[in-house]
């Protein structure tokens, strides 16, 4: 959940620090702090909250030196405050991580038989005390730190600075990712190669398990069984200029306006325009032998999996089970050995679907990972990788990398479909063209966000929040709760439209708006049917539908957001951009911070 960098300099690093801490800032705002080595001796500067006050505290007392390290802190263990910020540091180490030490209880204990005294709250300072102690015992940094990382139990990603070592930082990962960037005379550490993007495109992706020794001239990595290991050196996708808000106030607000193209950019790849279908040759996959498919995923993603969970079911007729990668990894759960899965993370590296990825795989099952980063984990282990062509998301909350899973899984259902014959070729022209229509839909409704902006000014004044739909638009309600609940702080939740006699009406009045997703097609008079219920108890409808949904329904609404009318299939790719707008513009009116929502970081990499 952290963000940690790592620079070996030819001049001062502060800056630079600071830069791929602003570029990481997504993966947790509650603290932040560098550290470098001044006349070879480790010098700090840290702040509570907000990089900004961390640039703040280096402006009035500026940091040298070109040996340094730095953090933006997601608080696991301590509470946020400028104690617990890291780089964590003794006179003899510096250390900053990311991740969970399960054992640090037991660790701190030896540690405190030592007579070593503690002044933080955190996990982290257990390791600085261990490598100091090593030191002190007369270790090398680099023995000293390969004696302690076999003890270290849980999750982590480690970069370490020494005083008296200009030309020296040691990185670790187990679970957590670590990334080296390589330059002239100059080497990085970063949690990902957004944070480098800035200063190279040339890394080497640590694997699980691996840990590595930099200089300003050379790089040596080991493996778990401290066995020189050689790791392949890539070009980074992720360019330096592909990270700004250009003239959009927020992050997600620009995401949100770059769907159209970078949905349309996921179809090409997927799309022959000669032939006019959809095209997955190259997926070594035999949907026809499948008897079962599961999906694995979190947040979004996992609603994202949910609404693939319709498609698949209905076009290739292949039952799938949808899973909370959290829960899935521990029930034990039986796949059939004729099943396939999938893992779904838009950073490739969220732990809990990489490890139900590995549990999937040790069941027989192949998996097809759908990321946007293409060297993460979950890419590297699945057996092959659908790539949605989102480009970075530094918002939050997510929004075009949940379109573009949606139009990957929407695309593979169709061609599973017509692999399986349950679909015929024409029914797949008719699907594969109402996809590829689906960005120029988007761009339309772009261009009528005024009116959402009204809607949201009113839900905004809310307290509850309920989102209702059936079939596909069940997720999508989902979806949008969670999106209202992540950035406005409201309480939202999201239900099956023809649950709501089952209990959830209690909770209608006239204070509570209603937020249906109801596209016509053929359940739209079932859903007619809850919204009625809905609005005979005084709830606040806002719909949302097309011209024939808008004409059954709309006069019990309060508002109506009127969409294209479109195949019930894309129609969640369309329906989900004014539920994303609700939420950015409700949390914009209530002054809430949209793009750094509390509590809440973009890549989940600790359980």
């Amino acid at each position: 959940m952290c963000g940690i960098i790592g620079i070996l300099g030819q001049d001062g690093v502060a800056g630079d620090l600071l830069d791929g801490l602003r570029r990481l800032e997504y993966r947790g705002y509650d603290s932040a702090g560098i550290a470098t080595l001044v006349n070879g001796r480790i010098d700090r500067r840290r702040a509570e909250g907000k990089l900004r006050n961390l640039a703040e505290v280096v402006q009035d007392s500026p940091l040298p030196g070109r040996t340094g390290i730095g953090h933006t802190r997601w608080a696991t263990h301590g509470v946020p405050n400028l104690t617990n910020a890291h780089p964590h540091a003794d006179e003899r180490v510096a250390v900053v991580h990311n991740g969970i030490i399960e054992n640090f209880d037991a660790l701190r204990g030896e540690l405190s038989a030592r007579g070593i005294a503690w002044s933080t709250d955190t996990d982290t300072e257990t390791i600085v005390h261990l490598i100091s102690a090593a030191i002190a015992d007369g270790l090398a940094p680099v023995d000293a730190v390969q004696s302690v990382i076999g003890r270290l139990q849980g999750a982590f990603a480690l970069a370490s600075i020494f005083a008296g070592h200009d030309s020296l930082m040691i990185g670790a990962r187990k679970g957590s990712p670590l990334a080296i960037g390589h330059g002239e005379g100059e080497m990085y550490l970063g949690s990902d190669a957004i944070a480098l993007a800035p200063l190279t495109r040339e890394i080497t992706y640590l694997e699980d398990g691996d840990w590595c020794v930099l200089t300003r001239d050379s790089l040596a990595i080991y493996d778990s069984s401290n066995a020189a290991v050689d790791r392949p050196k890539v070009e980074s996708a992720v360019s330096g200029d592909m990270i700004g808000k250009g003239n959009f106030p927020h992050y997600m607000l620009k995401e949100i306006y770059e769907q159209p193209s970078v949905v349309g950019d996921t179809l090409q790849a997927h799309f022959n325009p000669v032939e006019k279908r959809l095209n997955f040759q190259d997926l070594s996959l035999d949907f026809k032998a499948l008897d079962r498919m599961t999906i694995m995923a979190c947040g979004t993603a996992f609603y994202a999996g949910l609404t693939a969970k319709y498609w698949f079911e209905s076009l290739a007729r292949i039952p799938v089970e949808v899973d909370i990668a959290s829960e899935f990894r521990y029930r034990d759960a039986p796949l059939s050995p004729q099943g396939a899965s999938i893992a779904i993370s838009q950073s490739g590296e969220t732990i809990d679907t990489l490890e139900a990825l590995r549990y999937a795989r040790g069941e027989g099952n192949p998996v097809l990972a759908l990321v946007n980063v293409t060297e993460s984990a979950i890419a590297r282990e699945a057996d092959a990788v659908l790539k949605t062509l989102a480009g970075p998301e530094i918002g939050v909350a997510s929004t075009k990398a949940f379109t573009t899973q949606l139009t990957v899984l929407a695309a593979l259902a169709i061609w599973a479909g017509r692999q399986r014959g349950s679909i015929s070729a024409d029914d797949e022209a008719r699907l594969s063209q109402a996809l590829v229509g689906i960005p120029a839909l988007m761009a339309q409704v772009l261009n009528h966000d005024d009116s959402i902006r009204e809607i949201a000014a009113k839900v905004a004044q809310t307290r509850d929040v309920l989102y209702l739909g059936r079939g596909s638009m069940y997720p999508l309600a989902m979806e949008g709760a969670l999106k209202l609940k992540e950035i406005s702080y409201i309480h939202a939740e999201g239900y099956a439209a023809g649950e709501m006699k089952h209990g959830p009406i209690a909770l209608i009045d006239d204070g509570v708006p209603v937020v249906v997703c109801a596209p016509s097609g053929p359940m739209l008079e079932k859903t007619a049917s809850n919204v009625e219920q809905v609005a005979a108890r005084g709830g606040r409808l806002i719909l949302i539908t097309d011209a024939v949904g808008a004409k059954r329904l709309g006069g019990t609404a309060e508002d109506v957001v009127v969409m294209q009318t479109v195949d019930i299939l894309v129609a969640p790719l369309l329906d989900v951009l004014p539920i994303q707008l609700l939420a950015y513009h409700a949390a914009v009116h209530k002054g809430t911070d949209v793009d750094q929502p509390r509590n809440l970081a973009k890549s989940v990499t600790v359980e």
